[in-house]
């Protein structure tokens, strides 16, 4: 006993001839699951309505990709002319995404959830807003997580759909639709911040959104969105592995990097 004690899970229970997760044999879940509904029963267990996994499966969708300028689908390209596995060069491009480059969903959704806390305190909407900011840059700086974008100046055209989305779950019903409020009201705020200069929503700001809509956790977001560009670096990593290639770089072979001599370099 002491020995099966050493991991403790409630996801699977598994012996020879038995495979159940949550309580639900495997048989029984293949081929009448999506792989979202999946995706849902073993990160947070239950079973979500249709309309919440094609909600969910949407935020999955926008953010599986966005080229090889992107620094994990770089990463990835790079790492498949290197002689690796396709799971080497899958953990190479999953692992770029952190606090700045697809990781900030996670950081998006605790301001979001910061900003309903301070809603549910007393403060009215463009106030607890406000706050929110404020306090998120005390701690993070100036860039706020989940809004602006290098290339798509000012719309992030994944974002206006989702949110479109998530309004019309709301008026069914299937989600509050309050962080969709909570998520423009942001957008709507740094602008204004800005001297009235729009500025976008970009992908991590619209998918936890939808994260927190379903009352997953902060982390999470950035958790799925490393599941969901996971679908973009294993293409392309495939894609590289075919078209061939060795020891790519960062950039073509006749560009050298810059070389800027210090002060003390002929001591």
């Amino acid at each position: 006993m002491a020995i099966r004690q050493w991991w403790r899970t409630s996801i699977i229970d598994m012996e020879p001839g038995k495979i159940e997760f949550r309580g639900n044999p495997i048989q029984d879940l293949v081929g009448n699951v999506s792989f979202g509904q999946m995706i849902w029963l073993m990160v947070v267990g239950g079973t979500p309505t249709e309309a919440e996994v094609k909600l969910f499966e949407c935020a999955l969708v926008a953010g599986v990709d966005h080229g090889p300028q992107a620094p994990s689908i770089a990463a990835a390209r790079m790492a498949a002319t290197c002689g690796v596995g396709l799971n080497n060069v899958m953990a190479t491009g999953v692992n770029m995404l952190g606090d700045v480059h697809g990781g900030a969903g996670e950081q998006c959704a605790e301001l979001y959830y910061d900003i309903a806390k301070r809603i549910d305190e007393g403060l009215v909407l463009a106030d607890a807003v406000r706050a929110g900011l404020d306090a998120w840059r005390a701690e993070y700086g100036k860039i706020v997580s989940g809004f602006g974008h290098r290339f798509h100046k000012p719309t992030d055209p994944r974002a206006p759909r989702l949110m479109a989305l998530v309004r019309e779950a709301a008026v069914t019903g299937t989600v509050p639709g309050r962080f969709a409020e909570i998520g423009e009201a942001v957008q709507a705020e740094l602008g204004e911040q800005r001297g009235g200069r729009p500025i976008a929503m970009n992908i991590d700001g619209a998918t936890a959104v939808i994260f927190c809509e379903l009352g997953f956790p902060a982390p999470l977001s950035r958790g799925l969105f490393c599941l969901s560009r996971s679908v973009g670096v294993l293409a392309h990593g495939w894609e590289q592995m075919n078209q061939g290639g060795r020891n790519k770089g960062p950039m073509p072979p006749k560009y050298l990097p810059l070389y800027e001599a210090k002060d003390n370099d002929s001591d």
